[in-house]
């Protein structure tokens, strides 16, 4: 009875979405209109538009967009000990770490924190970094984010390095990275929410940034000086500049910033993606 009532329910649902559908959409933005007023008919609901804008724009993105760059990176040091090893592994809370040898554009692999559970505490004087270190991937920081996800289900990994046009790294990317784009923020109980992780910089001149910042945060970090007395935040200012609720892969300029938004529901901005046009493309330092 329950299996009939569940297939009656999507045929119910399957009708009504076909018959709003009035005419094919012609590009990805004629897409996303016509969800968001299915959603508005609730022929879908909140989670479902937003999991489908998030696949939306990740086809439309690049690694660099999202990129942990090379100076937050955190990495094992191919000469340390197994204890010190254990001590960033526990301080940190990752469970994949890039291994490198003199500096992090020479990284030799990829050390994952389960393969050391085998190790006894009596063993360390014998312990051999390279016999956990596992092959690392090498991607440019110009592949579109949907090819990464799809490369990281067929090789069943998890993290690939990032390298520029000159061959350098100039960062990482994980599959979690790629699915917050998708589902919103992942938290663990790792995570960092200190206010200095509302702004993160991913590259030269692209940084996330959490829409609750507050203002005299954002024009600290970025040097600017934008004013509202009405508002605390630089989600509230920016509402207030362009008169309305964006949504999710909107963007706009202001100043000589550029302004989109990675994270929305129907009722507040989450994160957006800010780019500083005044900022010239340059190697990681």
């Amino acid at each position: 009875m329950a299996d009939a009532e569940t297939s009656g329910s999507t045929r119910g649902w399957l009708e009504r979405l076909i018959s709003a559908f009035s005419g094919a959409p012609e590009n990805q933005e004629q897409l996303v209109e016509l969800l968001r007023n299915f959603h508005q008919h609730q022929i879908i609901g909140s989670d479902e538009l937003f999991m489908i804008e998030g696949v939306l724009q990740v086809s439309n993105m690049q690694v660099r967009d999202i990129m942990i760059p090379r100076g937050q990176m955190t990495v094992i040091e191919n000469s340390l000990t197994l204890p010190q090893i254990i001590n960033i592994i526990t301080e940190s809370g990752h469970s994949r770490f890039p291994v490198i040898d003199d500096d992090k554009d020479d990284v030799e692999g990829v050390l994952l924190a389960k393969d050391l559970l085998q190790i006894s505490a009596d063993a360390s004087e014998t312990f051999d970094i390279k016999d956990y270190t596992r092959p690392a991937t090498f991607i440019p920081e110009s592949k579109r984010l949907s090819m990464l996800l799809k490369e990281f289900r067929a090789n069943r990994s998890h993290m690939a390095m990032i390298v520029d046009e000159y061959g350098g790294v100039s960062g990482l990317v994980t599959i979690e990275d790629v699915l917050e784009q998708i589902v919103g923020k992942i938290d663990d109980e790792h995570d960092d929410d200190d206010e200095e992780m509302d702004i993160r910089q991913h590259g030269s001149n692209r940084f996330s940034v959490r829409a609750l910042t507050p203002l005299e945060d954002f024009n600290r970090y970025f040097k600017t000086s934008f004013e509202n007395d009405d508002v605390e935040t630089i989600g509230g200012f920016l509402l207030s500049q362009i008169g309305h609720l964006p949504s999710r892969g909107d963007s706009f300029e202001l100043d000589h910033f550029t302004f989109r938004v990675l994270s929305a529901d129907s009722r507040q901005v989450h994160l957006y993606q800010v780019v500083d046009t005044d900022l010239e493309e340059s190697l990681p330092e």
